[in-house]
């Protein structure tokens, strides 16, 4: 273990693993990812590499992927898929009532702002969150599911909770290259989903990145966090 995750902390909260790994100094931001697998020591390690400010990471995984990040059903979307069954709700619950207190009881000082981030689903996630809470003001997705059925009228017709000070969009340049129906609009949907939150006076970015969909998440993820740790 490096000099720099040796004061990671570990929880287990409802059956979710929580790793902490703790800002250096009091009053700094604290970003939120959720995981597929864990992936929190690699970006974290990418991003203090990468000399970024100093900061709180909190990764989450062990979550039932399919449910926990999805905001609704939907039946699978190709032969060999599983579907999604919304539990999006139930599991932002679990995130603002007890692992942000619990991660943010292990932080020195107070927090100075909190950002919520994904790759894939939890990118679509993150930014679903906006409309239930005001807890993050700042969102990174990277990869993120936009194609989801109706998730970009549901962003364009209901109310945020907050409107987020930055937010982050990233998307492999051949990841909408598919016969897929669904997958095959994920860069119109998030480019569009993008400058929508621009209009609404966010700072936003959508960045391009070589590459399909499973090629250099931890280094997309990073990307992202390190662009709104550095706004």
């Amino acid at each position: 273990m490096n000099e720099d995750n040796k004061a990671r902390h570990e929880l287990c909260i409802s059956g979710r693993t929580v790793t902490v790994y703790p800002a250096a100094e009091p009053e700094k931001p604290v970003v939120y990812l959720n995981t597929f697998g864990r992936e929190g020591d690699e970006v974290y390690g990418l991003l203090k590499a990468s000399g970024c400010p100093d900061f709180t990471l909190a990764a989450v995984s062990g979550l039932d992927w399919n449910h926990d990040m999805a905001p609704w059903d939907i039946p699978p979307i190709s032969k060999d898929d599983t579907p999604c069954t919304g539990g999006a709700d139930g599991y932002l619950r679990l995130l603002t009532g007890k692992i942000v207190p619990a991660a943010e009881a292990l932080v020195p000082g107070g927090v100075s702002w909190r950002a919520l981030t994904g790759y894939s689903l939890a990118g679509l996630f993150a930014v679903y969150s906006i409309y239930s809470t005001a807890l993050f003001s700042r969102i990174a997705s990277m990869s993120g599911s936009m194609w989801f059925p109706d998730f970009e009228e549901y962003v364009r017709s209901n109310e945020m909770k907050i409107r987020p000070e930055h937010m982050y969009f990233s998307l492999g340049d051949r990841e909408s290259l598919t016969k897929n129906p669904y997958l095959r609009t994920v860069q119109e949907r998030t480019e569009n989903i993008a400058a929508f939150f621009s209009r609404q006076g966010a700072d936003t970015v959508f960045q391009s990145n070589p590459g399909n969909h499973y090629q250099n998440a931890a280094a997309r993820t990073a990307a992202g966090i390190g662009w709104i740790l550095s706004r």
